[in-house]
């Protein structure tokens, strides 16, 4: 233990002191710094700082800086940024003079995404960090590269957000629950759990105040951290003297609203009242669509009391900080809150998106499109021999990531194990017996956690490739940087960074400010936050070089840094937030509570770099953009989409009054866009300027309110008019709720071609005309299959522009059930496309939902080009290092109409091949008949076995045998073909075979379509296969168990007896049988290995002798 190295008191007594040079490199094992101690001096906002390096450990540095005040998260945010250009991985601990009080600022990656971990200490408060030292520690002899290094630091000080986010939400809801009793005025006649508009009411009120609460805590309410519960007190002791009358709500929270947050005049009056109160905008605060329709609403004080008193329990920051209290909460609780509060009211077909899925998704869509968009302008620096290459060429190891090189170094063959590296020759024999021991765990030094051997070896002969790759030029496309999954965020970031002509960094920033990135389907915004997230470096360095080559020479973009250099010159993080906001973010979203919560994260997000100045007009929190028109309410799947889709409406007449009429609607719809196109602009426009004219502004805002009432007026009922709906417009427009997309973003649709990005996680819901109180168009080409997600994908398809990128996690059906054939050829025909497969066993992506998944990402081509992971398992501990290492094989051959397979390795490429060569296309459904007294039966569910039994399983109630819906049969010809088939089904290369083309979940027929031709197998073979259907269906039964339970249903108690079979211990037998299929097919050592120990971590359990069931 950490106690035993360095006791407490001296920790305590060297943190008091200061004294961290000692600490780091006496008591905890670092290195002293060898180089220049005193780093560059460092300026922002006109404030000198100067750092010094004390310490060091594998690159990894000990920085101290004393400062007259300690940075806050978003100053520690701008130090960083220019710090990192001398120390990317540090600990820089800032000492406030005079005092013991300590700030230790901690850069971690989380998701790739660069985060700023604050952790306050001062003489009281050490032991908590006392607490995180044991990740500090490190023996004197101790041999730790970088990557693990970061990794242990990391673990010491990264937040478990999502642990906290759990215990607020649990609160959370009850408070919600509690809060709407109280409120009155709205629909009071229903009751309050199926009053829908009261609890709609409920969110909106308390989303506001949990702004108001996170916006308090950095003293924007009247310099005033706890300023709410202040304000309440005070008005609960004024009722109780008769001041105040009417409600806190009514008295006080509206008027804070409506006149302080939402107004950008506070007369004298107002500030005696509610104090100093910055101006906000962005239409948070505006009277709400429910305040219109219910003017007598009003909240008993009640409510704030106790919600107040729930709120107070935590800890609210708009930064990342952790302290002793375990009960700090940032604005991420936001997204959780929104989609656990509305998969509990509705079954939407909707699932929380973690952070690790839309980072992935997102890079792999937005930063090619960038690129793509830079190589147009500027092919030279693309050629091969070209600036972009040559810097891949020159890069090492830099763009591979560290979860795929952990362990690894070019002469890893020589440091493994002698036990390990004697299976490495494939062509000497006994592979399988020099592969004995590639199954046991891999030592920490090596390994991912919970790596065998296997997997740690086809990892490293990974890097081997990769490494010949970069070195030898073979990788010349952005799409390379997805099939080799490779580090494109830093690629990116670095060639912007390192670029030498002003060009590129000129086309890069009119790429950055120009595209469109639009989620359909954006429930709280969590894509729309990993576009942000991705963008925000882009922006940053693309500034800071722009200012660099305008300070050597004041001609080159001046216009560009016009827009920042007055307004924003203190504050670029809050320009760069707007800029990416207003032009860059799209999202549209079914529930109007979705794009509520979406709005108010963003906002949260800007209003996180700014800190109060208390002589600043509106305390120096610029206004916050209107996003009203870019996040939006409506029915992706419902409305135009394009102008192709109206012209089809507008097809020729009956006759030549009609012609003529539909020829007049559509000069009339181009009129009344363009000018919509005109007014949004401006809109937009008056937002980036330095002194935004508030008249004009509200003006403008106004008048794209009636240009679009107008124009959507026109569109909705030429639809309604083309749908042949029997119900009144009004009814079908409030249940259709239709969404013109080629209305609400004109300019995007019309001149763009559509967006340049969409990305997302649709809804999952079976759809038939029957099911739904909404009609989906026959225009369809997906509606055969069923099930919302492909209709969004297909209209994504329409909405992209021809140079777009797609990127949407949806259920894996979508590419291996045949009913998904439309929806296959959508995703992959005429265009470069990667899909990689998730399971659900024995971890899962998504918390809460047995959903096995499948990220497709494509982009339009002259040809098809098809890219498929394997079907990918992993435990939890392995998670943060999923996507870091998934890889890809070409499968554009490969695919059948149905199917896009699953290909775990380049040898199953070799092993597809021998079984085709064998077989000659006859498949094991030869031997099926569709009736006979042989038979034997499967289950048609499967995990990790293909269970097949010969006789029905024991299924008894009260000693009645019940007929089981778990099982199937299959008939046969003869005993002989029945045991045959019993071998052939129970082995793993059947299973292998099953995983790769099956939706891996549920059997159907056309799983059964297995490569073997008995009638060329030679006898002997056919002789030994069905001996050991003998073997192995006596010894299933021998390790099977029968359980015996008591039930109670409906009121009537009886007793269940089922077999259980534990196919795992049957194993050696299932070897047997692969080995004589082996001969069949001719496969090499290689191949028999591979199919044999396929999935043999998660088959047979943790080291192989656990339960995998």
């Amino acid at each position: 233990m950490i106690t035993a190295m360095i006791k407490k008191a001296l920790f305590t007594s060297l943190i008091r002191e200061g004294n961290f040079r000692e600490l780091f490199v006496s008591e905890l094992g670092w290195n002293r710094y060898r180089g220049q101690t005193e780093l560059p001096e460092i300026v922002v906002d006109d404030v000198k700082y100067n750092i010094t390096a004390i310490a060091e450990r594998s690159g990894f540095q000990i920085l101290t800086c004393e400062v007259d005040e300690l940075p806050s998260q978003s100053l520690a945010k701008k130090i960083d940024s220019k710090l990192r250009r001398q120390a990317i991985d540090y600990i820089c601990i800032f000492r406030q003079k005079g005092t013991s009080h300590d700030l230790w600022v901690v850069p971690i990656r989380t998701n790739e995404k660069r985060n700023i971990v604050l952790v306050e200490c001062d003489k009281d408060k050490a032991d908590f960090l006392y607490s995180k030292i044991d990740g500090l520690y490190f023996e004197l002899d101790e041999n730790i590269g970088i990557v693990d290094l970061r990794d242990k630091v990391q673990g010491a000080f990264a937040v478990n957000s999502e642990k906290i986010t759990k215990d607020f939400y649990s609160g959370f809801k009850k408070e919600h629950t509690a809060f709407a009793q109280f409120i009155t005025g709205i629909d009071d006649h229903i009751e309050t759990k199926d009053n829908y508009n009261k609890q709609w009411y409920t969110s909106v009120m308390l989303n506001r105040l949990m702004f108001c609460y996170f916006i308090q805590k950095k003293g924007f309410l009247d310099f005033d951290f706890d300023y709410l519960r202040h304000k309440l007190d005070k008005h609960t002791a004024g009722r109780s003297e008769g001041t105040f009358f009417r409600s806190f709500y009514l008295d006080f929270l509206r008027k804070l609203f409506a006149d302080g947050l939402n107004d950008p005049r506070h007369n004298c009056e107002f500030e005696r009242r509610f104090g100093k109160i910055p101006y906000l905008n962005g239409g948070m605060f505006d009277e709400h669509p429910l305040e219109h329709d219910y003017a007598g609403i009003d909240i008993a004080d009640e409510a704030f009391v106790r919600l107040f008193d729930f709120f107070d329990k935590w800890r609210w920051h708009l930064d990342t900080r952790i302290t002793a209290s375990g009960k700090d909460i940032n604005p991420d609780v936001l997204g959780y809150i929104f989609e656990q509060y509305i998969n509990q009211r509705a079954e939407m077909g909707a699932y929380y998106t973690k952070e690790d899925i839309t980072e992935y998704i997102g890079k792999n869509c937005i930063l090619p499109f960038l690129v793509d968009r830079v190589a147009e302008k500027m092919p030279s620096a693309f050629a091969p021999d070209g600036f972009v290459w040559r810097m891949l060429h020159d890069s090492g190891d830099r763009y591979i990531y560290d979860a795929v090189l952990k362990g690894y170094s070019p002469d890893w063959q020589t440091r493994i194990p002698d036990d390990i590296a004697v299976g490495l020759d494939t062509a000497a024999p006994g592979l399988l017996e020099r592969r004995a021991h590639w199954n046991r765990r891999t030592p920490e030094e090596f390994a991912l956690p919970t790596e065998i051997w296997r997997e740690t070896i086809e990892r490293f002969k990974r890097c081997d490739k990769l490494r010949a790759r970069i070195s030898g030029g073979e990788i010349q496309s952005i799409n390379d940087f997805i099939t080799y999954n490779l580090d494109i965020r830093s690629f990116v970031y670095d060639l912007v960074d390192r670029a030498h002509d002003h060009a590129f960094v000129r086309h890069f920033y009119e790429a950055l400010q120009s595209v469109t990135i639009l989620d359909p389907t954006c429930g709280s915004g969590a894509f729309l936050f990993a576009a942000m997230n991705i963008l925000e470096p882009l922006y940053e360095v693309s500034i800071e070089r722009m200012q660099g080559y305008n300070a050597a020479n004041p001609t080159l973009f001046k216009k560009q840094l016009e827009e920042i250099s007055n307004k924003y010159r203190s504050n670029i993080q809050y320009f760069i937030f707007k800029s990416i906001i207003l032009r860059n973010l799209y999202g549209v979203d079914i529930m109007i509570e979705a794009t509520e919560i979406a709005k108010l994260r963003l906002f949260l997000k800007m209003v996180a770099v700014v800190d109060v100045d208390r002589r600043a007009d509106n305390l120096g929190i610029d206004p916050l953009p209107d996003i009203d028109f870019n996040i939006r309410c409506g029915n992706t799947l419902v409305g135009y989409a394009n102008e192709q889709q109206l012209d089809t409406d507008l097809t020729e007449g009956k006759d030549i009054f009609e012609s003529a009429a539909n020829e007049e609607f559509k000069a009339k719809i181009e009129e009344e866009m363009h000018k919509v196109a005109l007014v949004y602009q401006r809109f937009k426009e008056l937002q980036m300027v330095q002194e935004m004219n508030m008249t004009e502004f509200k003006q403008a805002k106004h008048d794209l309110r009636q240009r679009l009432a107008i124009i959507n007026d026109l569109l909705n009922r030429r639809l309604y008019q083309a749908s042949a709906m029997t119900t009144g417009y009004d009814n079908w427009l409030a249940t259709h709720q239709p969404f013109n997309w080629l209305a609400e973003f004109y300019q995007i649709i019309h001149d763009n071609g559509g967006f340049d990005v969409i990305i997302g996680n649709p809804p999952y819901v079976v759809y038939t005309d029957n099911s739904f109180c909404y009609k989906i168009n026959n225009a369809y080409t997906t509606k055969s299959c069923g099930n919302l997600y492909a209709f969004c994908v297909e209209r994504s398809d329409l909405l992209k522009c021809v140079e777009g990128r797609f990127g949407m996690i949806i259920p894996n059906s979508s590419i291996s059930a045949q009913k998904m054939a439309p929806l296959q050829r959508l995703i992959s025909q005429d265009k470069w496309c990667w899909i990689s497969n998730y399971s659900w066993r024995p971890a899962k992506l998504f918390e809460g939902a047995d959903m096995l998944l499948a990220i497709i990402i494509n982009k339009h081509s002259l040809s098809t080009n098809t890219y498929a992971s394997q079907y990918q398992k992993w435990y939890n501990e392995y998670r943060p290092f999923l996507f870091q290492t998934c890889s890809y094989h070409n499968v554009t051959d490969d695919k059948i109409d149905g199917s896009i397979p699953k290909i775990p390795s380049a040898v199953y490429r070799s092993i597809m091949k021998r079984q085709g060569e064998a077989s000659k296309g006859v498949f094991l459904t030869n031997l099926f008949l569709p009736k006979s007294k042989y038979k034997l039966y499967y289950f048609r569910a499967v995990q990790y076995w293909f269970k097949v039994l010969v006789d029905e399983p024991i299924y008894d109630e009260d000693g009645v045998h019940k007929v089981t819906g778990e099982m199937k049969p299959i008939f046969c010809a003869s005993e002989a073909i029945r045991n045959v088939l019993l071998s052939v089904l129970s082995s793993s290369t059947f299973f292998l075979n099953y995983i790769v083309w099956s939706s891996c979940q549920v059997v159907n027929g056309r799983d059964f379509n297995f490569a073997i031709n008995i009638n060329s197998m030679a006898q002997e073979l056919i002789y030994e296969l069905s001996e050991l259907g003998k073997d192995i269906e006596e010894d299933y039964q021998n390790n099977s168990h029968v359980i015996e339970r008591n039930y109670s249903k409906k009121g009537r108690l009886f007793t269940m007896r089922k077999q259980h079979f534990y196919i795992k211990y049957s194993k050696p037998i299932i070897d047997e049988i692969d080995k004589v299929l082996a001969k069949h097919y001719g496969f090499t050592d290689e191949e028999l290995d591979f199919i044999i120990n396929y999935d043999i971590k998660y088959r047979m359990g943790d080291e192989l002798n656990g339960d995998g069931e």
